[in-house]
């Protein structure tokens, strides 16, 4: 808050990050992530965001080393929930062995080889859209046609933003507003795109901008019109 507000300088912040290296609390992680997340956003548009998913990949490596990728004997539902939260911070920053993990284990998933349990889901799909191609979009939206349950869509729905490359992203806009997504879900893959990455911000504007009469017909008067426009 003191750095927000112009204090104290955004340094000092990351100096009282590194010191939560040895927390345990998911509470806290999920805290640190949420603003490491807005500093990302911010640092975005300078030279600093490479640096700042290296500082990223210090902080989180050594509570995922400690957590590793599958549940201990006696866990809690928080440990669940940390382990599925630090892996997906890893991921996205692009740590090389999380990366390697999260591909073979998505390979035996999308083979039928080994199911990846609902928790690691998502951390698994972002990490491998982040450093992804057309061919990994293409298998995404085929796992999004095949479930059963509409939580697994919505799941996918939600993580579709986090490709990277500029044709992709138009990709998944487009199919926001297709069949394949109820209107009620629309909302939550567009606000994936703004924000999955700085090029997907500016498209996920720009889509809304040249499809807003559609979008405002669509949720006129309804609680999805401000949620929208707020992501």
């Amino acid at each position: 808050s003191q750095a927000r507000a112009g204090i104290i300088s955004t340094v000092e912040v990351l100096k009282v990050m590194e010191a939560f290296v040895n927390e345990p609390n998911y509470t806290v992680w999920s805290d640190l992530s949420c603003n490491l997340g807005i500093l990302s956003t911010l640092l975005s548009h300078t030279d600093f965001y490479e640096e700042i998913q290296v500082f990223v990949k210090d902080v989180f490596s050594p509570i995922g080393e400690r957590l590793g990728w599958d549940p201990k004997p006696g866990e809690g539902h928080l440990d669940a929930l940390l382990r599925g939260l630090v892996l997906g911070k890893l991921g996205k920053a692009g740590h090389k062995a999380t990366l390697e993990e999260a591909r073979r284990r998505f390979k035996d998933h999308v083979e039928g080889k080994h199911i990846l349990s609902a928790d690691l889901r998502s951390p698994v799909y972002v990490t491998i859209l982040k450093h992804g191609d057309s061919s990994t979009l293409d298998t995404m939206l085929k796992l999004h046609k095949q479930a059963d349950m509409q939580e697994e869509k919505n799941r996918i729905e939600r993580v579709l933003g986090a490709i990277s490359q500029p044709e992709l992203i138009q990709k998944v806009l487009t199919f926001a507003l297709s069949e394949e997504v109820r209107p009620q879900d629309t909302v939550s893959v567009i606000g994936g795109v703004a924000g999955g990455s700085k090029q997907g911000r500016k498209a996920a504007w720009k889509f809304v901008r040249d499809n807003w009469e559609e979008l405002y017909n669509r949720y006129q008067g309804g609680f999805l019109i401000s949620r929208l426009i707020k992501v």
